[in-house]
């Protein structure tokens, strides 16, 4: 069996972090990047979101990729490199390996520790592929370094299903596009296997990122504890409420977190004042149509795609050729 390999490329810098959080809580509108909500205890609330009857995207692509398994690998290249991203736990890049004849696995995340378990765990189930754990923060393009050494002439599958791209508004969506395709490489049929959360009924999609029992909530307002220890502020969770709103003129669900009355937060060095009602954006979710998302594509630079949805059309798995 052969041993993966790990790269750990990004290194926490306390004082860079401090200063992006603290450039966006001065903004105007402050806002914060929503890779803050997923510390330790906010990747677990996640988790369990996912399980939320009001929050199926999970569920709904991981029945798509089930559905059309065998027609995806009519159209993918067998014995591809295959490389994913915000890997996580592996679990779903791990369930296509085998259906899609993978001849190589990447996972990226930006800390390889967390999914260190997971690679070597899905190394046993599959002890003949050559696996590798890359970390990186990609959100702001992907750079695939020398030392994967891979094969130029191997075609390449970026996976990013979970319709993470919805995190992006859509001028920085092109260009996150631009980095995949450039990082698809110049090998025949390489492309993007990307999942997309598909346009909905408003309440249905507020209701999504406010569920009844208050776990999303209480994952939004976990974000104001990790800005505590990542800049020395004084935020109170209590003084503070979740609020999710359809914003249709950017056909976006929007996260936000509300002063409940008027209050001074003070972090080493400064505050801020927040009047009653004042908000905090912590998250954006795009939802898209097909068409609108496939032009997105062509825009990046990608050439044509395939996709498959749901009998409801309420997601869509897109495969995009480089």
């Amino acid at each position: 069996m052969t041993t993966p390999q790990f790269i750990q490329l990004y290194q926490h810098n306390a004082a860079a972090v401090a200063q992006e959080l603290l450039q966006g809580l001065s903004a105007p509108q402050a806002f914060t990047s929503p890779k803050y909500l997923y510390d330790a205890l906010g990747s677990r609330l996640f988790e369990a979101i996912t399980e939320l009857p009001e929050y199926d995207l999970t569920r709904t692509e991981a029945k798509l990729m089930q559905l059309h398994s065998a027609d995806m690998a009519q159209h993918l290249p067998p014995g591809a490199c295959w490389v994913d991203l915000g890997a996580g736990n592996c679990e779903k890049a791990g369930r296509l390996l085998s259906p899609m004849a993978a001849g190589r696995y990447v996972a990226v995340d930006i800390s390889v520790d967390f999914v260190r378990q997971a690679l070597e765990s899905l190394q046993r189930q599959h002890p003949g592929l050559h696996m590798a754990g890359l970390g990186t923060d990609f959100s702001g393009g992907l750079d695939l370094p020398e030392a994967l050494d891979l094969d130029p002439t191997q075609p390449r599958v970026l996976f990013y299903p979970g319709s993470s791209i919805g995190n992006f508004t859509p001028g920085q969506a092109i260009g996150f596009l631009q980095s995949l395709h450039q990082a698809c490489g110049t090998a025949t049929n390489s492309g993007l296997l990307i999942g997309v959360d598909l346009l909905k009924d408003p309440a249905e999609l507020e209701a999504a990122y406010d569920d009844a029992l208050g776990v999303t909530a209480a994952f939004d307002l976990n974000l104001l504890l990790h800005i505590n220890r990542l800049v020395g502020s004084d935020f109170a969770v209590r003084d503070w409420q979740h609020l999710s709103r359809f914003n249709a003129q950017a056909s976006r669900v929007e996260m936000h977190l509300q002063a409940r009355c008027a209050l001074r937060v003070q972090w080493p060095g400064g505050e801020r004042l927040f009047a009653a009602g004042e908000t905090i954006h912590t998250e954006n979710a795009c939802k898209w149509t097909v068409p609108h998302f496939e032009a997105l594509l062509r825009s990046a630079g990608f050439a044509s795609t395939r996709v498959w949805t749901d009998p409801d059309k309420r997601f869509a798995v897109v495969w995009a050729l480089a």
